[in-house]
């Protein structure tokens, strides 16, 4: 899909054809729309190829008629299994017109479609591509937060029950976490490669947005990576809780074994070919299962817990405060 946007008092607006200080907005580009974009405009197959691909990272190329630009941007999509993910941008800057090419419908392009920056020009190639820059910085910045939420959320449902389901989550969140830090360090190595070189001439201010749009790439970065390092120890901590819990699983069964053995033993001697001195009493029986109860009894009273026994019965102390040591001599100075 092609739209074409120009700049009308301080509003962009749709168009119907390309003109001259236009942005051409490429989205879910079919063949065709590649083919005319390469025709018309005399992009090289090989940079729109480079677009298309999902592992292309950040870099500059320069050509003869125009600047090509690839920038990693965050892309959600809730149907498929790792719903964070970035995808590249090519921003293709001509001298009268601006073409920006997407793989898919990204909430970057979209802001700038929907006005949603100050001051966004068309003629101002440099200040556009910062723009374009800083706004994936910030919704970097969101759908980090949005991944911290959701994650704090199903540690509340670990914690009542560890199910499959939502360890999988953890784990697409964290191929997302990254996918954030792979792109949002390709995104500031074409941003240091503008502050350093020329391959954009930028004014004071532009300089100004460079710096602010660098500071915002890097708290991005150093969030991505807290929340990645937060994730990496939620999961060894789960699976110790899942080794743990089995562990104690196999103890109980272990002893409902053990328990269980004693009344087997007992009822077999009696079953053996040999003379049952309670063969005549009447209540044979009932005697029998009540010494196979009273065996299993003593034996889960030598295999209990003692530690958490002694746990149970210890009887938690009142912690002072360590604040009110320093309380009296205030209050003497107070009455002094």
């Amino acid at each position: 899909m092609i739209k074409y946007w120009k700049k009308s008092d301080t509003r962009l607006v749709p168009v119907s054809e390309a003109e001259r200080h236009v942005w051409i907005d490429v989205r879910n580009p079919t063949k065709d729309e590649l083919a005319m974009l390469e025709s018309e405009y005399k992009i090289l197959s090989d940079h729109l190829l480079d677009i298309m691909d999902v592992d292309e990272l950040a870099r500059v190329e320069k050509e003869d008629d125009y600047t090509m630009f690839i920038v990693r941007v965050p892309i959600y999509d809730p149907q498929v299994a790792v719903t964070h993910f970035t995808v590249p941008v090519g921003v293709i800057l001509f001298p009268d017109r601006i073409v920006t090419v997407c793989q898919a419908d990204c909430d970057v392009l979209s802001d700038l479609a929907a006005n949603r920056i100050k001051d966004l020009s068309i003629q101002n190639k440099s200040a556009f591509l910062l723009h374009i820059f800083g706004r994936a910085a910030i919704v970097y910045l969101r759908f980090l937060k949005d991944i911290n939420k959701r994650t704090a959320a199903i540690e509340l449902e670990l914690q009542r029950s560890v199910k499959n389901h939502e360890l999988t989550q953890l784990l697409a969140f964290e191929k997302s976490l990254v996918f954030f830090t792979t792109s949002l360090k390709s995104n500031e190595i074409v941003l240091e490669k503008l502050q350093l070189t020329k391959a954009l001439r930028l004014k004071e201010d532009e300089m100004e947005l460079l710096e602010d749009v660098l500071t915002d790439n890097k708290q991005a970065i150093e969030m991505a990576n807290i929340y990645s390092d937060i994730l990496s120890g939620m999961m060894d901590a789960f699976a110790s809780v899942i080794s743990n819990n089995l562990n104690m699983q196999m103890k109980r069964l272990t002893i409902i074994s053990i328990v269980l053995m004693i009344p087997t033993l007992i009822v077999s001697m009696f079953g053996m070919n040999v003379k049952v001195p309670l063969e005549d009493l009447p209540h044979a029986f009932a005697i029998i299962g009540g010494l196979c109860v009273f065996a299993s009894i003593f034996g889960i009273f030598l295999l209990r817990d003692r530690a958490l026994l002694r746990k149970g019965r210890k009887k938690p102390k009142l912690a002072v405060p360590a604040v009110v040591g320093m309380v009296a001599p205030n209050r003497q100075g107070d009455k002094r």
